[in-house]
């Protein structure tokens, strides 16, 4: 592929409904890799173990390699706020309206 085969296109400001996903599915899928990607952050930070990070969390270290690599169908935004909180985190919930269509 050539540079003149190559067309940028603006985001925006949602990955997957630029990939196409419809608005609802779009929405929980970027606030749970948001949430998915502060739960790394804190394990990173704290320079954990996936052992150590699963008693954190409370789930098992399996789940933890599957956050890890990303599996969104693997986590739902309750589990992902649960696990925040239980590592201490305060999750802040925003809602903007916008125009309808």
């Amino acid at each position: 592929m050539t540079n003149e085969d190559s067309k940028m296109i603006k985001s925006c400001g949602n990955i997957f409904k630029d990939l196409g996903f419809d608005n609802v599915e779009a929405e929980n899928l970027h606030i749970r890799s948001l949430l998915m990607l502060e739960i790394e952050r804190y394990i990173k930070q704290q320079g954990l173990t996936q052992f150590e990070a699963a008693k954190r969390l409370g789930i098992t270290p399996p789940r933890v390699a599957s956050l890890l690599s990303g599996k969104l169908d693997s986590f739902t935004i309750d589990t992902l706020v649960n696990m925040l909180v239980r590592v201490g985190s305060r999750v802040d919930v925003v809602i903007q309206l916008q125009k309808a269509a």
